[in-house]
């Protein structure tokens, strides 16, 4: 499962990038698609020649943050060393909080007209939301064990009481 949800996110980010140059439908799609998590803006987006990207610069820094955050879980839960990052929801929280921090902050300062960023910095401020949030993730799709759940054992039907 961990396996399969690291190579989606990684394929999303390659959908992303290679978007411009897809054949019209594919890349209408992921146009679509990206205007559905996504403004858009052209001014904060990067453009691959002429071609404006799916997302804007902050997205494309989530994403790739994820795709590294979940390819690193994937390494870290089915390496050689096998041995999955187990994060209570409270440590998970807290990462995740702590990991949005920058993009939350170049918000609100870009809102208040305190710091005019690039898209180069906003790409680096999503960053790591993506990584910490999609290794949040792969750690607790490694410590699933759907394998080892114990089915249920049959019960008889109850009978109704005898008067």
């Amino acid at each position: 499962m961990a396996l399969l949800a690291a190579l989606l996110t990684v394929a999303w980010l390659a959908a992303i990038v290679v978007a411009p140059f897809l054949t019209a439908p594919l890349s209408a799609f992921v146009y679509a698609v990206g205007s559905f998590v996504c403004h858009q803006l052209p001014d904060r987006s990067f453009h691959i020649g002429a071609s404006q990207l799916p997302v804007c610069a902050r997205c494309l820094g989530v994403y790739v943050g994820a795709a590294c955050g979940a390819l690193s879980g994937v390494v870290l839960a089915y390496g050689p060393a096998y041995s999955p990052l187990r994060l209570s929801a409270n440590q998970a929280r807290w990462s995740v909080g702590i990991a949005v921090l920058p993009t939350v902050a170049s918000v609100l300062l870009e809102a208040a007209g305190r710091w005019r960023t690039t898209n180069a910095e906003r790409a680096v401020m999503g960053f790591p939301a993506g990584l910490v949030a999609a290794f949040v993730v792969m750690s607790v799709l490694a410590t699933l064990h759907y394998k080892q759940c114990v089915p249920r054992r049959p019960t008889a039907p109850s009978q109704p009481p005898s008067i």
